[in-house]
């Protein structure tokens, strides 16, 4: 776990080996201070020699010069080891989690990695200052003042052993108790962590059912757990500061009173007494800054665990050793494939998926909410891997391609579309990074986008926030669509991507795939049959089982559950856009050469504002209304 993280040192090793160098140097001119100040009492002052008095004076003025130009070195050199370290630990952390699989993501909460990558690393970039400056200073000075004390008189420093003995017993029980609460705390910023940005990114939910007292509530009692664990290990921690107090002072009594009857006796010097003082405050202080330093090094195992959790991860993908480039064209095949989320589950997602998908079609998926439908189109990517069978893309296994290579030909829009800050152009050029502005357009021209761009003052230019909260749901699926497209991909998959978008753009977005890119394979992942009537097939998911797969034609004629949502979805009569739909679908009969006819299209439409029935489907809510998420 260590080793791991010292790893991370890199080309910041030659500060870390200089600081503690610089430290023990201070130590060295420090702890000859007092033996100087002895040397002036004893041999200049007593004896009235002004010459050893500047002589010897001239020396510690030497040593204070050294020791605070060490102290000075040893805290930059420090600070630029430990900011150094900070810096490359999180990069190693962030670098690291790019190459996670879903399924790695998945054992992670989003606050937790947040928390590790900001607190966990802060915890330990002060908890490293402090080992290279004052875990080196203090058992040094420490160690030099008491040689020292023992040169000077044996006896009398007898009484500084037995302090640091005893104290060290008190320090190892307060450290070990106030620990365990500190084990407790960093989970409880994970929670904090996550109040705060779940209340954050869905602000607007907030306010539009007037849930700010609630999640107010949520939040105090997020920040008083950690306030009071906090307060309890630092009840434990704060009994070392009087501890070491007392000791202090007893230990300058004592000493004190039995070197004025040294001094009596003529076994001890005046000199040599202020010198054994010195040394004494020398040692216990070295003392106190070495609970300081195990008092932070127990703070920070638990963000030394929490950080090599991450970083030891391994990725449940890696590439093959001899991994294949090219996708030879989009054909997807399924055989017999099983999928669960973890590993040893009793109940599989998918059970038992075989299919056959030629290059080139349009297939929609059509399910419930929990049927798996989301599930099904990750494994194409290989965004999971299958538990059994396997899925083949082009012809080969997806575990036999470089995962670049295969993802920059399979393109999904996902379920949750996210923008990023920047330009609208900024986001598109995801898709493609080298894409020109023409071809940018012409992708928005293709998912219905470049029509609403057009009417912004700054049109491809404008600036996205961030998440993409000031265009609306349709706006953000559209432009997603296009980013998508912009890689120019053999397989394109939509996952639910259009239920933003009312039907007649939805309509011209398919249409426009179905003439522009005929040759890319699409799986179109829709709640609404309108979407996906005109695919070449339809997949039908029931509980991660595929119920049926053919034509609209056939499903109607041959699938419960399709014809029932079919019907539940065409009882409405319409919504706001059907004269829209009308327009659009009369057009799209002609140039289809009167494949589906406008009287069937327009009843398909209704499925926004029509009821539905609680049909198949039915038993998953999330599908009543026409829309829903994907477990």
């Amino acid at each position: 776990m260590i080793r791991t993280l010292l790893k991370e040192v890199k080309e910041y090793k030659r500060a870390s080996i200089v600081t503690p160098l610089f430290m023990l140097l201070e130590v060295l001119m420090e702890t000859l201070i007092p033996f100087l100040m002895a040397s002036i009492i004893d041999y200049g002052v007593n004896a009235g020699d002004i010459g050893h008095i500047y002589k010897v004076g001239g020396i510690m003025v030497l040593a204070a010069a050294v020791g605070l130009f060490a102290g000075m070195a040893g805290g930059r050199y420090g600070a630029k080891a430990s900011a150094g370290f900070a810096k490359n630990l999180r990069e190693s952390m962030f670098n690291h989690i790019q190459t996670f699989s879903f399924a790695n993501i998945d054992k992670f909460s989003t606050a937790g990695l947040v928390t590790r990558l900001t607190t966990d690393v802060t915890n330990l970039q002060n908890a490293y200052q402090m080992i290279l400056r004052m875990f080196t200073r203090a058992p040094a000075s420490m160690l030099c003042a008491m040689i020292m004390a023992f040169r000077i008189n044996a006896r009398l420093s007898t009484v500084y052993l037995v302090a640091v003995i005893i104290l060290g017993i008190f320090l190892f029980f307060i450290i070990r108790h106030a620990t365990g609460f500190f084990q407790q705390a960093f989970p409880k910023y994970d929670e904090l962590n996550a109040s705060v940005q779940e209340n954050v990114s869905a602000v607007r939910v907030v306010k539009a059912y007037v849930r700010e007292e609630q999640e107010t509530s949520k939040f105090r009692k997020a920040s008083q757990n950690i306030y009071n664990i906090f307060v309890q290990a630092e009840c434990n921690v704060i009994v070392n500061a009087p501890l070491m107090m007392f000791t202090v002072y007893t230990c300058i009594i004592l000493i004190s009173w039995l070197g004025a009857k040294m001094i009596v006796s003529s076994t001890l010097t005046t000199g040599e007494l202020m010198s054994m003082l010195a040394y004494c405050m020398n040692i216990l202080m070295s003392l106190m800054m070495l609970s300081m330093v195990f008092v932070m090094i127990s703070m920070s195992m638990a963000s030394i665990r929490r950080i090599s959790e991450v970083l030891n991860e391994k990725s449940d993908l890696d590439n093959p050793a001899e991994p294949v480039c090219e996708v030879k064209d989009g054909s997807i095949t399924f055989r017999h494939v099983d999928f669960a989320y973890k590993k040893g589950s009793a109940e599989p997602v998918l059970k038992d998926i075989n299919l056959d998908i030629r290059s080139g079609e349009t297939i929609g998926i059509i399910g419930g909410t929990g049927s798996a439908k989301t599930s099904l189109v990750n494994l194409v990517s290989r965004l999971y891997d299958v538990t059994e069978g396997e899925v083949l893309v082009g012809g080969r296994n997806v575990k036999e391609y470089d995962m670049d290579s295969l993802r920059n030909q399979v393109s999904v829009v996902l379920q949750n579309n996210v923008l990023f800050s920047g330009s609208i152009l900024d986001n598109l050029r995801w898709g493609n990074m080298n894409a020109t502005e023409e071809e940018c357009e012409a992708a928005c021209r293709l998912a219905c986008a470049d029509e609403f761009i057009q009417r912004f003052p700054d049109k491809y230019h404008t600036h996205i926030e961030q998440g993409g909260s000031n265009v609306s749901g349709g706006q953000k699926q559209r432009l997603c669509i296009a980013r998508a497209l912009l890689k120019k991909p053999k397989i394109l998959i939509l996952d639910d991507s259009t239920s933003a978008v009312d039907t007649a753009t939805d309509g011209k977005i398919r249409r426009a795939f179905r003439e522009e890119i005929p040759d890319t394979t699409k799986l179109i992942i829709a709640q609404r049959i309108s979407s996906v009537q005109d695919a070449d097939r339809i997949i039908v998911m029931e509980e991660g089982r595929i119920d049926g797969f053919g034509t609209h034609e056939e499903l109607l004629a041959e699938n419960e559950i399709y014809r029932e949502v079919y019907e539940s979805q065409t009882q409405g009569g319409g919504d706001f856009d059907e004269n829209s739909r009308k327009d659009f679908h009369e057009k799209d009969s002609r140039e289809s050469g009167g494949k589906r006819s406008t009287e069937s299209s327009e009843r398909n439409a209704g499925e926004q504002n029509g009821k539905r029935s609680t049909g198949a489907f039915g038993r998953n809510a999330g599908y009543q209304n026409g829309k829903g998420g994907e477990a």
